[in-house]
C-alpha cells in the first residue's frame, strides 16, 4: 500500500504579476500510487506541475520532498532529487539524435570523450521498454509525433525518477502505444515510484489512478479515491455544472446542394484516388488509424502539399496551389498542430487573430481600431479566457489557444472548413464549447470536414463518416451504421472495398 507523502504541496499560491492563478493548493504524491490531476484548461494544473518540478517557484506555501523543504531552484535541481516532469509540449532538440536528446545535459563519458556506444545501448534499452522501434541514431525532426512522445518518456525513465509527473502523456499516442505506457506505469507503481498523471481522457484516469484531485479556477475542489467517482462525476466537478448532451443534436435537415466535390485526389506518398462530396451545412467525419493519410490528403486539398485531382466548389472547377488560393475560394484548414503551425505563441492575441486575414485590416495602413474590435468580438463569441487582452498567447491555456485558433480561421469568412483534431489536449468543458460551435456553423450553412482520432467525437459530430486506410477511402458509414465497431473494422482492413478487391484478385 502507498505510504506517507513523497512530494507534497501545502497551501501553495502563485501569482503572475497582479494576477493570482493558484489559491492554497494542497496535493500529495505517495510512493507506489498513481494520483490523477484533472481540471479544465486554465484550472491551474500546469502551474501546479511546474512548481512540483522546479520550473516555477510558489509565491507562497511549501513544497516538501519526503517531509523536508524542497523549493527547487530549477528543474535540474528537481531532477537531481528524482522529480521528473514529462512535458505535454515536447522539450526536445529537433536537430539532435534520439540518443543525444535522451542524455542531453548528462552525457556519458569515457575519459575526456563521449561514450556514444554506451549512450546508444542505454537508449535502445529504454526504447525497448516502451516497445518503440525508433533508431537511437535517428534525428528527432525526422520521427513521428507519437515517437517523439515516447522519446520524452524514455528521457524521464533514464533519470531514475522517484517522482514522475506525466502531463497528458497519451494525447498523441495510438491506443496500442497508450497500452504500452499503461503497462510501464504499472511496473513503475510496483517499483514504488510516486506518479502524477494528468489527462483529459477520463476513461484513462478511471482506469489507471488510485486517487484523483480535481482543480477548478486555481483551487483544489476535491481529492478522493478514484473508485468513489464516476467519469460523469469527474467531468461535472471539473466544470462546476452538469454535462449532458455533449454532442448537439441535428435540427435542420441537410439540403442537396454540393459545396465541395473532390475526384481522384492524389498526394504523392500519402493519399491516392481520394473522392468524396460535401453538402452545404454538412459535417463530414474523416476517420482512420494514425498514418492512414487523413491529414495529408486534406493538406493536399488546401495547397499545403503538392497534389493532383479535380476539385469543384459550389459546382465550379477550381485550382488550388496554396492555402491563400484556398482561402480566397472560401476553403480553410484548421491545423492539428496549433502550437507549431497554427499560432505564434510569443505574440499577442490580437496579432494572432488577424494574421490570416490581415488584408482586411489594411487600407493602406493597419487598422488597429478594427483589429481591437475583432478581438473584442472573438473573446465574446468564443469565450476566450485571458487575464489581459495584451497577454502573450503562450501564457493562455491550451483550450483558450484552440478557441483563438478557431476564431482566427473563422475571421476569414469561410464557406468550407476543415478542422483537424479539433479538441486534442483540451478539457471536456472546452470540448463541449467547440462542439457547440461546430454545430452552430453547420446550422448556418457552413460545410465542415472533421478529422479526429477520437471515435466518439467523430461519430457524435458527423452526419457521415468516411474511413481511410493506407491513403485511400475504404468505406463510408452513416445513420445506424455509424458505430465504433464499423469504423474500426474498415480502418483495420477487416471490411471495405480495397480489401474485397484484393481478396478477389
Amino acid at each position: 500500500m502507498p505510504g506517507e507523502a513523497r512530494l507534497e504541496l501545502s497551501s501553495v499560491c502563485r501569482s503572475f504579476g497582479p494576477v493570482q492563478v493558484l489559491f492554497d493548493v494542497q496535493i500529495d504524491l505517495r510512493p507506489g500510487e498513481v494520483h490523477a490531476l484533472i481540471g479544465e484548461n486554465g484550472a491551474g494544473k500546469s502551474t501546479t506541475m511546474k512548481i512540483m518540478s522546479g520550473y516555477l517557484q510558489p509565491t507562497s506555501g511549501e513544497v516538501r520532498l519526503e517531509g523536508k523543504d524542497a523549493r527547487f531552484p530549477d528543474s535540474q535541481a528537481a531532477e537531481a532529487a528524482g522529480v521528473v516532469l514529462i512535458h505535454q509540449e515536447f522539450n526536445l532538440a529537433e536537430q539532435l539524435t534520439v540518443e543525444e536528446n535522451v542524455f542531453l545535459g548528462r552525457e556519458l563519458k569515457r575519459g575526456p570523450f563521449l561514450d556514444r556506444r554506451a549512450m546508444r545501448a542505454k537508449t535502445a534499452e529504454l526504447l525497448d521498454r516502451l516497445k518503440c522501434h525508433v533508431s537511437p541514431s535517428a534525428r528527432v525532426k525526422d520521427i513521428s509525433t507519437p515517437d517523439k512522445q515516447m522519446v520524452e518518456i524514455a528521457k524521464a525513465l533514464g533519470r531514475d525518477a522517484r517522482v514522475l509527473i506525466m502531463d497528458e502523456p497519451t494525447a498523441v499516442l495510438t491506443n496500442r502505444e497508450a497500452e504500452v505506457l499503461f503497462e510501464l506505469v504499472e511496473r513503475l507503481r510496483a517499483d514504488g515510484v510516486a506518479i502524477l498523471f494528468t489527462s483529459h481522457k477520463l476513461d484513462e484516469v478511471k482506469r489507471i489512478s488510485d486517487r484523483v484531485t480535481v482543480m477548478r479556477d486555481g483551487r483544489v475542489i476535491a481529492t478522493t479515491p478514484t473508485a468513489e467517482m464516476t467519469e460523469d462525476q469527474m467531468a461535472e466537478a471539473m466544470v462546476g455544472r452538469e454535462l449532458t448532451d455533449l454532442y448537439p443534436a441535428r435540427r435542420a435537415p441537410l439540403g442537396d446542394a454540393v459545396a465541395l466535390k473532390v475526384e481522384g485526389l492524389d498526394v504523392p506518398g500519402f493519399a491516392q484516388g481520394v473522392s468524396f462530396t460535401l453538402r452545404q451545412g454538412e459535417v463530414l467525419g474523416l476517420a482512420g488509424l494514425i498514418g492512414a493519410g487523413r491529414t495529408e490528403a486534406m493538406e493536399g486539398l488546401v495547397g499545403l502539399r503538392r497534389s493532383t485531382g479535380r476539385v469543384e466548389i459550389d459546382g465550379a472547377p477550381v485550382t488550388i496551389r496554396s492555402p491563400r488560393e484556398a482561402q480566397d475560394k472560401g476553403l480553410v484548414y484548421l491545423t492539428e498542430d496549433r502550437k507549431g503551425r497554427g499560432l505564434l505563441l510569443n505574440m499577442g492575441l490580437r496579432d494572432n487573430l488577424t494574421l490570416q486575414s490581415l488584408r482586411d485590416f489594411t487600407n493602406p495602413f493597419l487598422d488597429n481600431k478594427g483589429e481591437d474590435e475583432a478581438l473584442t468580438k472573438a473573446i465574446e463569441d468564443f469565450d476566450i479566457r485571458t487575464p489581459s487582452r495584451d497577454a502573450r498567447l503562450g501564457n493562455l491555456s491550451g483550450g483558450n489557444q484552440q478557441k483563438l485558433l478557431v476564431a482566427k480561421v473563422m475571421l476569414t469568412g469561410p464557406r468550407i472548413v476543415i478542422i483537424d483534431e479539433p479538441t486534442r489536449g483540451i478539457d471536456i468543458g472546452t470540448k463541449q464549447q467547440i462542439y457547440d460551435f461546430i454545430h452552430r456553423l453547420a446550422e448556418e450553412g457552413v460545410s465542415i470536414i472533421v478529422i479526429s482520432s477520437e471515435l466518439p467525437e467523430v461519430i457524435g459530430l458527423a452526419d457521415r463518416v468516411l474511413v481511410m486506410r493506407r491513403g485511400r477511402i475504404v468505406g463510408e458509414v452513416a445513420g445506424d451504421e455509424k458505430t465504433e465497431d464499423a469504423i474500426v473494422r474498415l480502418a483495420m482492413g477487416l471490411e471495405g472495398e480495397e480489401d474485397r478487391e484484393s481478396e478477389s484478385a
